[in-house]
């Protein structure tokens, strides 16, 4: 994805210029005091966060991001706003004018976090019953992640497959229609199922999903691959290693603000 930068946290101006529009505004000071922390220190102290996974109350200070409950707050505030799901919409946008993005097949995949307890979590019938949550992906061609949502560990993958696909935005920015529905979707055997097979094929999208008790060897590799990287990207943010929030929409403002990262990177290699 190219070279990195040494300070992931630090907000570069082009991503600033497309978040700030998107922001709420802020409501009025309850209490007088200390001014109000930007939002732009903010979002610096929560990507912190995020690509460290430390602990909100040991933020460092001298760092100026405002303090760990400021960023908390922040995170809440804007995840309740929306504000990952339109950022996430303008990059796509983006990509589909350059006309970056392969809807000839989109590839899905249910990786499982370490955890422990809270909301949308629950025993993994894989994993000795341990309580987890699962993250659900479903990538593009070239592994852009398209839509991501966080599950209990007990949830069936194939449970999760109409739901994230019809959370994958209509996404504009070429002349006609705007589009949310690949050509394909290729699936491992954790999908297998004949019912959504059908309902797939009545949304005009081809499934190719590999079959249990097939040997391996069906090729369908050749295509997966691109969201495993992507997994291995998300997961690269360690405070996604491991779902330490117990508030879910805390856990998912997280891994949504990692996907509109990851989509950033591809609009970056535009440039």
């Amino acid at each position: 994805m190219g070279k990195r930068q040494s300070r992931p946290w630090v907000v570069s101006d082009e991503l600033w210029s497309l978040v700030e529009p998107l922001l709420p505004e802020p409501g009025p000071k309850l209490v007088s005091g200390r001014p109000r922390v930007p939002d732009r220190q903010a979002l610096c102290g929560i990507l912190f966060v995020l690509h460290t996974g430390i602990q909100w109350e040991y933020l460092p200070q001298e760092l100026d991001f405002g303090s760990g409950m400021t960023c908390w707050r922040r995170l809440a505030t804007w995840n309740e706003a929306g504000v990952w799901d339109e950022l996430h919409l303008v990059l796509l946008k983006k990509l589909r004018s350059a006309k970056k993005l392969d809807w000839s097949r989109a590839v899905i995949d249910s990786p499982r976090p370490g955890s422990p307890t809270g909301p949308k979590s629950g025993p993994s019938p894989v994993d000795r019953a341990r309580p987890g949550s699962k993250h659900h992906i479903l990538t593009d061609g070239r592994g852009i992640p398209l839509a991501v949502s966080l599950t209990g560990g007990n949830r069936n993958d194939v449970t999760q497959l109409l739901p994230l696909l019809d959370k994958v935005p209509a996404v504009a920015g070429l002349v006609g229609r705007p589009r949310r529905r690949p050509d394909m979707l290729f699936a491992d055997r954790g999908y297998d199922h004949d019912k959504y097979r059908r309902l797939l094929r009545q949304r005009g999208i081809r499934p190719v999903i590999a079959e249990r008790g097939r040997q391996h060897g069906t090729g369908l590799g050749t295509f997966r691959w691109v969201v495993e990287r992507t997994i291995s990207w998300l997961h690269g943010f360690r405070r996604l290693r491991i779902r330490w929030e117990r508030r879910d929409d805390i856990h998912e403002a997280f891994l949504g603000l990692a996907t509109c990262l990851i989509t950033h990177r591809h609009v970056q290699r535009l440039c």
